[in-house]
């Protein structure tokens, strides 16, 4: 049965570096801090989503004829006649 699986994982340079330094003052290892790492964030209650105020007009969202994509169209609209 198999308990342990390998992985790779991309750390960038410099946090790798203050990770080494870690272990060493510690006397562990960099595999010892990423597993207690990963426990630490596991063991938290999930965050719950922010939720953002509807700030559309009537609720009803977009303009007809507008996307969320188009949003140099949007942008466009919402400077018009403004200056911008």
């Amino acid at each position: 049965m198999l308990r342990h699986m390998r992985t790779s994982l991309d750390i960038p340079d410099p946090l790798l570096r203050k990770a080494k330094a870690l272990a060493r003052a510690r006397r562990t290892t960099v595999r010892q801090l990423v597993l207690e790492g990963l426990r630490t964030v596991l063991e938290q209650p999930p965050k719950k989503p922010e939720r953002l105020e509807d700030w559309s007009f009537g609720g009803k969202g977009l303009v007809d004829g507008l996307q969320w994509e188009d949003w140099d169209e949007i942008l466009r609209r919402s400077y018009e006649g403004r200056g911008g």
